[in-house]
């Protein structure tokens, strides 16, 4: 278990399943990072079994402290060992949760966990080009913006940018807890 002052990153258990099912069927929140199609129950269950058997990605359940409630979840996926690198993504689903700097704790306690015991070089995401309130959480975290991907996803009948955003292990602070 990975703890800041008031989230921890602890494993997903199949608990967990009811209220992620509903954030993946939320379309107004999916859209902030996902195009949208709804998810059947039998293929949600699927999905968890068989990412339980993946080796290549390694996800949590983002939990209040206080009264240990899931917000949200974050992963590191594509995990390429040779290369040392991996793909992070990060999900409020809580909506109440937002902009109270729980997903700002969050994302410190996934990267150090990244560079410090998974032993990664550099940690990308992709994030849509017009997400300014996620932009500025990765750009708080130390992310650095890489490049630009021109119309690269097709989100709700449009094309989108999606910006390429890095950290190096040369660049994280690893300190405090967790």
């Amino acid at each position: 278990m990975l703890s800041a002052e008031r989230v921890r990153l602890a494993p997903l258990t199949s608990n967990d399943l009811p209220l992620l099912f509903a954030w993946i069927n939320d379309r107004d929140q999916v859209l902030f990072n996902a195009g949208y199609a709804p998810v059947h129950e039998l293929s949600h269950a699927s999905w968890f079994e068989a990412l339980q058997q993946r080796k290549d990605c390694i996800i949590f359940g983002i939990r209040r402290i206080d009264d240990d409630a899931l917000i949200g979840s974050c992963q590191l996926l594509n995990i390429n060992p040779r290369h040392q690198n991996a793909e992070l993504q990060i999900r409020l689903g809580d909506v109440e949760s937002r902009g109270q700097g729980l997903g700002s704790e969050a994302l410190r306690l996934l990267l150090r966990f990244g560079f410090r015991d998974v032993n990664l070089h550099r940690i990308y995401l992709h994030v849509f080009a017009d997400n300014e309130r996620a932009r500025r959480l990765y750009e708080k975290a130390g992310m650095r913006e890489e490049g630009l991907l021109r119309e690269a996803a097709f989100i709700d009948g449009r094309f989108v940018d999606l910006r390429v955003m890095a950290m190096l292990r040369s660049e994280a602070s690893l300190g405090g807890s967790g």
